[in-house]
């Protein structure tokens, strides 16, 4: 995902979260309940993030890393010998599958989605996981020599004797998402071993290229044909994102003049001072990622280049409200008119790009995506969070595209840095949550 907020963050009530996950492990032994393969699940995680799969957003291809379609074929091969009879990996390395209705077909059809790729901001080949089981509790040492300490992620002090998996310290672990892709996958496996659960039909979708934000490029949804879906690909456990920040790309490229500096007065226009100047004056207090937080906007230029004939500037532009980026892109261009006023020759181009919409906005067509999600949790007596992303999902895509999508907790931590990890506890209890979920879902009529 971009960036989601999980519950490694300074804000977590340990309180809380322990009596959260002290719950989740005595309901997940509990008679009533079906019982999770944790192991299982664990070997396919492990399985799952050996493959590398980084995004590439250097190729124009889909997908864009070759990796991808490797973990496919793996996961088309296990969704077969699961007897999903029509698992398929199509032309865009995309996988999908459908576990047929336990309920004779009652009820809609529930879309569960998770991503192929791993970030690109750090090493994501060769990958070489670490399992610490019954987790002591303290920092973790990474043979690398970095340091998973539990200042910077203080939702450790609540996983004592919980399973934990890392790295060793010199990629990122892929749990961004994988660990959805083997939650998504245990479900299947426990659905299908266990035909006393009620559900109705749950279509698998495993997609490329989210991290590089492709992710929804080449769904076809007639052809998903689902009611509702979920992304697996949130922090933490027992969190339903149902709010995203509304998202547009700018491209701010200047035009100046090059001639040999010896003869330069007059007559030389420089670009980069030009793109320098631009960025200088944008706003900073209260209006960029270093000074905002909770539901504040921002503008973030992320990447300059060029030289004194042609500089560019690259920015995003993210809030809650998406009628602020309108604002936003109005003052980009005010910013880039008062530069070129002040340097005679220099040009200026101000491109916006459309990239997501808030998730809030499409899911008032559908509530239920998020009340069922909620009934689930306290049906299991579990103690969840609703929250906004500083970032967005492929759900935000797809509800914007029609198909109402949350994103739910798959047990990630950390992500896109190499000292990323996941909690095999948290996972259990996240297919837990799925097949309540899915239970809940066949009993709904519109």
């Amino acid at each position: 995902m971009y960036n989601v907020s999980g519950l490694c963050s300074n804000g977590a009530d340990p309180t809380v979260l322990f009596s959260r996950f002290l719950h989740i492990i005595m309901t997940a032994t509990s008679s009533d309940r079906v019982q999770i393969n944790r192991e299982r699940l664990l070997q396919r995680f492990l399985s799952y993030v050996q493959v590398g799969t980084a995004a590439d957003p250097g190729s124009d291809g889909y997908p864009s890393s070759s990796g991808q379609w490797d973990l496919g074929k793996l996961l088309q091969k296990e969704l077969r010998e699961l007897t999903i009879e029509d698992a398929h990996q199509d032309e865009h390395a995309l996988v999908l599958g459908t576990v047929p209705a336990s309920n004779g077909e009652q009820g809609p059809t529930v879309a569960l989605v998770a991503h192929l790729d791993t970030s690109p901001e750090a090493p994501g080949d060769h990958v070489k996981p670490q399992v610490i089981r019954s987790y002591a509790g303290g920092d973790i040492e990474l043979t690398s020599g970095n340091v998973i300490d539990v200042a910077s992620c203080p939702a450790l002090e609540c996983m004592v004797g919980m399973t934990l998996v890392t790295t060793d310290g010199t990629t990122l672990l892929g749990g961004d998402d994988k660990a959805g892709v083997a939650i998504i996958m245990e479900l299947v496996a426990t659905l299908i071993e266990n035909p006393h659960l009620v559900h109705g039909p749950v279509k698998v979708l495993f997609t490329c290229d989210e991290e590089i934000g492709r992710g929804t490029d080449k769904i076809d949804l007639e052809r998903l044909n689902a009611t509702v879906a979920y992304t697996l690909d949130g922090g933490g456990a027992a969190v339903i994102d149902e709010e995203t920040f509304s998202a547009d790309a700018a491209i701010v490229r200047f035009e100046g003049h090059n001639i040999h500096p010896s003869i330069a007065k007059d007559r030389m226009v420089n670009a980069v001072r030009g793109a320098a100047d631009f960025v200088a004056k944008l706003p900073r207090d209260n209006c960029s990622p270093e000074t905002t937080d909770q539901r504040e906007g921002f503008i973030h230029p992320y990447t300059i280049e060029g030289g004194v004939g042609e500089a560019t500037v690259e920015l995003i532009l993210r809030s809650f409200e998406t009628e602020d980026l309108k604002t936003y892109a109005d003052q980009l261009q005010a910013t880039a008119d008062v530069i070129v006023q002040a340097m005679p020759g220099l040009k200026a181009n101000v491109e916006i790009v459309r990239q997501y919409r808030n998730l809030r906005d499409g899911l008032n067509d559908l509530p239920e995506a998020v009340t069922l999600a909620q009934q689930a949790f306290e049906n299991l007596g579990i103690e969840y969070r609703s929250e906004s992303i500083r970032g967005g999902t492929d759900g935000s895509q797809l509800t914007e595209k029609g198909l109402p999508t949350p994103n739910l907790s798959s047990g990630q931590h950390n992500i896109h840095a190499v000292t990323e990890f996941a909690c095999l506890d948290e996972m259990t209890a996240a297919v837990e949550h799925l097949v309540e979920l899915m239970s809940l879902w066949s009993q709904y009529r519109s």
